[in-house]
């Protein structure tokens, strides 16, 4: 498929002395795309445009990811959490849907956590933080001498990765990649567990969506949030991986855009 790029500038907001790279377009609801580990805004590509024909697209780098700069030490999902909070601010934003795919499921729980009076909808794809389990590549990358993961993650097993985004060689995206990744899993899995916590989100309309072919993150761990979540909604794209809003963007779009649209309380 011919990627669609919105004929939009990326924008450089300075907050404490730190560069956050954005693209916003569109006009109506804001939504917020929150991407995963090591890829950047350019993940929301195939999809932006059309959920622009309704919203306010609101696309980010997160700290240390594509144009904007690592943090100063902590690469904790609360940490990522703070600076979306804080562009919000610096762009005149009160209340946003906040979509995370992956790694920013985790960012968009956080950040829904911390700031519910900011939070109108929630959207996790393929989220992080709701199991153990995640794909062994993942584990062996936390390990001493996970650079050498990271040469090979071009192998066909590991394709997913540079799929996603992770093919910037540089060593400011390799360094982001290791510390972010070991601040959530270890050789176990994922240690980042936000499965104690659904109920705080009782009050925040949720859907979720998933691939069932995803051998990064089970589709079990979105059906286990579903079922903790009374009145979330799970969808699931039977022919998708990993990345739904890659594999299916036509369909991911216009679920997400009806459910950022649903009035308030249907």
């Amino acid at each position: 498929m011919t990627v669609v790029v919105p004929a939009v500038a990326v924008r450089h907001a300075e907050l404490h002395g730190r560069t956050v790279a954005h693209r916003e377009l569109g006009a109506g609801p804001v939504v917020l795309l929150v991407h995963g580990l090591g890829a950047t805004m350019s993940a929301w590509d195939d999809v932006a445009d059309a959920l622009a024909e309704d919203c306010t697209v609101l696309a980010v780098d997160l700290p240390g990811h594509g144009g904007s700069a690592p943090p100063a030490g902590d690469y904790s999902l609360g940490a990522a959490a703070n600076v979306l909070r804080d562009l919000l601010d610096a762009l005149g934003h009160d209340r946003v849907t906040v979509l995370g795919h992956s790694l920013g499921g985790g960012v968009a729980m956080q950040f829904a956590y911390q700031f519910p009076e900011r939070t109108e909808r929630l959207v996790l794809v393929a989220s992080g933080g709701l199991g153990a389990e995640i794909n062994p590549w993942l584990r062996a990358a936390t390990l001493p001498g996970a650079a050498l993961v990271l040469r090979i993650a071009s192998s066909r097993p590991v394709a997913w990765l540079r799929r996603a985004g992770t093919s910037d060689p540089s060593p400011t995206a390799r360094r982001t990649f290791l510390r972010t990744l070991r601040a959530v899993a270890d050789h176990r899995g994922q240690c980042a567990d936000a499965t104690d916590r659904l109920y705080l989100l009782d009050r925040v309309p949720t859907l979720l969506v998933w691939g069932r072919r995803d051998h990064v993150i089970p589709l079990a761990h979105g059906e286990r949030a579903h079922a903790a979540m009374p009145g979330s909604r799970l969808e699931v794209f039977d022919r998708a991986g990993h990345c739904p809003h890659l594999d299916d963007p036509a369909r991911f779009a216009a679920v997400v855009g009806a459910f950022v649209l649903e009035p308030a309380g249907g």
